[in-house]
């Protein structure tokens, strides 16, 4: 079921409820960049899960989906305060549900940064192909035309064929300042990760590093890329989210 929430910025944030009655637990799914809540990921998720009682809700960052907001408002507060707002909301309608989350790229890197920097519920969090050098991502997809354009007019429309977004400098800035190896600390929530051998977005050496660092099972998938496109591969995602979150 689709439904509006306020969000803390002055601007509404569009989301789907999967939440069920009788759930016990209700996992809070945040997309990757320029995708949405209504992404082929979070729909197979909310499908499987709610063979176990598990509930989804799943929601649009700024400038993303049917977000009514375009880039300039896409930062990293910003981000983080729309998952507050959908948390609360959560627990609003089903106080005694068990919150949890389901993250992919870079939905994982700001629940990442959600963690380690607002109050949360959540007791759980499953991270899939997480981004988490999103300043180096950028660095790399930025090209210097880019770059005098950013320094001209303040941002630049990203093309990437599959997502068209405004970036602004504001936005890379905050890239720079979240860094999730000196954020985040071990204790803050149960987590698991997976991630593909040939992820070329977000390379594993990363999420290998992270989590040796905190102490964090990883689940390697060979020859997967950022999307899981390998036959099966999402079945192994799915697998690994089920077995977690039950």
């Amino acid at each position: 079921m689709k439904e509006i929430i306020a969000g803390q910025n002055g601007y509404d944030i569009p989301c789907i409820n999967n939440l069920v009655a009788d759930t016990k637990i209700a996992v809070i799914i945040s997309h990757g960049f320029g995708s949405s809540k209504e992404s082929q990921t979070a729909q197979t998720i909310t499908k499987t899960l709610g063979k176990y009682g598990i509930g989804t809700f799943s929601y649009d960052f700024p400038a993303h989906g049917d977000s009514p907001v375009d880039g300039d408002m896409l930062r990293i507060g910003n981000c983080t305060s729309d998952l507050a707002a959908v948390e609360a909301h959560v627990r609003k309608i089903m106080p005694n549900v068990e919150i949890a989350y389901f993250s992919s790229s870079f939905g994982a890197y700001i629940n990442l940064i959600y963690l380690a920097t607002c109050k949360h519920a959540g007791r759980k969090s499953f991270l899939r192909c997480a981004a988490l050098d999103m300043r180096g991502i950028f660095r790399r997809d930025i090209t210097p035309e880019h770059y005098a354009l950013l320094n001209n007019q303040g941002f630049v429309m990203l093309d990437k064929g599959y997502v068209r977004l405004k970036i602004t400098r504001e936005f890379l800035d905050d890239l720079n300042n979240y860094d999730v190896f000196k954020l985040y600390h071990p204790g803050m929530t149960k987590i698991a990760m997976i991630h593909g051998t040939a992820d070329i977005t977000a390379p594993i050496d990363n999420a290998r590093h992270f989590a040796t660092q905190f102490g964090i099972e990883l689940t390697e998938v060979a020859g997967a890329d950022h999307r899981f496109l390998i036959p099966g591969g999402m079945d192994k995602v799915v697998d690994a989210a089920v077995n977690f979150f039950k």
